[in-house]
């Protein structure tokens, strides 16, 4: 199951981190247990709106100072699975917790074992795996730390190890940055491409990015080309801001010339360089710490 293929390394930092309680429930913050199992029906819905509450307050502080992106992410695969679920809690007999979520592709189980106490220290078994998987091939089992903090349980560890959400912040900001740096090029030579068409279509130039987009209704005219989607002609799109620029007063036929330029929504976060396509139609990039980019930059095949 493609879901569960995910490296060790991230595995274990999602592992270390869980939150929130399920909407209707009272607050779980007194049992270890409680709090497990609604943090993990809360990823399995994608609710982070209190995903911060029951982590330490340093984690907390680093969790809310992710992009919305790594927030959302983290969510979906805390379950292991890449799209939000219903989850279904369930009880048996002799205590034991299990909760699963449910999605049209594929559902997990997440069974949790007897909490070990010592003083302000908790720690829970937890059993995760494929609910069609009875024979226990792809099952994973961890060991949930939890502390006591300000009278309420908080996720601290797995295991032995400690939780360190800024450290795993930084890491996941650096992923973010190559990833959405990759996809301001690739968008930057789809807007070329849209406005090339456009160009042969109408025998000039648009006079502005939303002029690339979908129409309304019906079929596409000189204002609505239907050539790009509508996040992207929006000028903001994974991270990036994008803007387009006739150069010189002439925009009809081969002649007329423009510029794009793709620059970081907020430097260091989402971004760090800035990509500029020259009126040549050449493409550059370097850092400019969130200012737009120049030809003088270097080239990017």
């Amino acid at each position: 199951m493609r879901q569960w293929r995910v490296p060790g390394v991230l595995f274990l930092g999602l592992f270390l981190l869980a939150a929130t309680k399920c909407a209707g429930q009272t607050p779980a913050g007194g049992d270890p247990v409680a709090v497990l199992r609604d943090a993990l029906a809360a990823a399995c819905s994608q609710n982070t709106a209190e995903f911060a509450q029951v982590l330490t307050t340093r984690n907390s502080e680093a969790f809310g100072k992710l992009t919305p992106a790594a927030r959302a992410t983290l969510l979906k695969r805390f379950v292991l699975l890449d799209k939000p679920g219903t989850p279904r809690v369930e009880s048996d007999a002799s205590g034991t917790v299990t909760v699963y979520c449910v999605t049209a592709q594929v559902s997990t189980q997440m069974q949790i074992g007897k909490p070990e106490l010592r003083d302000n220290l908790a720690y829970l078994p937890l059993a995760v795996k494929d609910v069609t998987d009875s024979a226990d091939a792809d099952l994973h089992r961890v060991i949930m730390g939890m502390v006591r903090e300000h009278a309420q349980w908080k996720i601290l560890s797995l295991g032995l190890l400690l939780l360190d959400l800024p450290t795993l912040g930084e890491e996941w900001d650096r992923a973010e940055i190559k990833a959405n740096e990759q996809a301001a090029i690739d968008s930057l030579k789809k807007l070329a491409e849209a406005v090339e068409t456009y160009r042969k279509t109408y025998t000039h130039l648009p006079e502005y990015l939303a002029a690339l987009g979908q129409p309304a209704k019906g079929a596409a005219k000189g204002d609505q080309a239907g050539l790009v989607e509508e996040e992207l002609v929006s000028g903001r799109k994974d991270g990036y801001a994008f803007r387009y620029v006739i150069v010189g007063a002439n925009t009809s036929g081969a002649p007329a010339k423009y510029e794009l330029a793709a620059i970081p929504v907020e430097y260091g976060r989402t971004g760090t360089r800035s990509f500029f396509r020259d009126s040549a139609g050449v493409l550059h990039g370097a850092d400019h710490r969130g200012a737009v980019g120049t030809a003088m930059d270097p080239k990017i095949d």
